[in-house]
């Protein structure tokens, strides 16, 4: 079990570090992020993947949880994403490719306010990495 919570870490770690990325992406080349971000859902293909990360980092969050500070938020913010993802796995893409279309578009208008949170969510969720208790 302990390997799996490992892994677990180590994918909370990358998720963090790609919080941060795209952060500092969005506020140093907005154009690319935007494109970035219009990509969701866009085929079949991209769908699956992103349900398919959402699983492994939901999945991640719940079982890291316990070694992480704020414990209790990742753990619930780790079942969010799972519940969210399965039910986007019972839609058919069209209508998630629908969403997004009405959606990302909305929300780019916000683009540095995205970039703001994404920096601050990677951030936390590193810090929570490195501060969290060990067993």
């Amino acid at each position: 079990m302990a390997l799996i919570v490992d892994l677990a870490r180590g994918v909370v770690a990358l998720t963090g570090l790609y919080f941060t990325a795209l952060g500092v992406t969005v506020l140093t080349r907005p154009d690319r992020a935007t494109r970035f971000l219009l990509g969701f859902a866009g085929s079949p293909a991209a769908h699956y993947t992103e349900l398919s990360v959402r699983l492994v980092v939901g999945a991640a969050l719940v079982l890291a949880a316990p070694q992480l500070i704020f414990s209790g938020a990742f753990k619930l913010f780790g079942w969010v994403l799972l519940g969210t993802t399965a039910c986007l796995l019972l839609v058919p893409w069209r209508w998630h490719q629908r969403f997004a279309q009405q959606a990302v578009p909305r929300a780019i208008r916000h683009i540095a306010l995205i970039g703001v949170a994404s920096l601050a969510l990677g951030g936390f969720m590193l810090a929570a990495l490195v501060r969290g208790s060990v067993p």
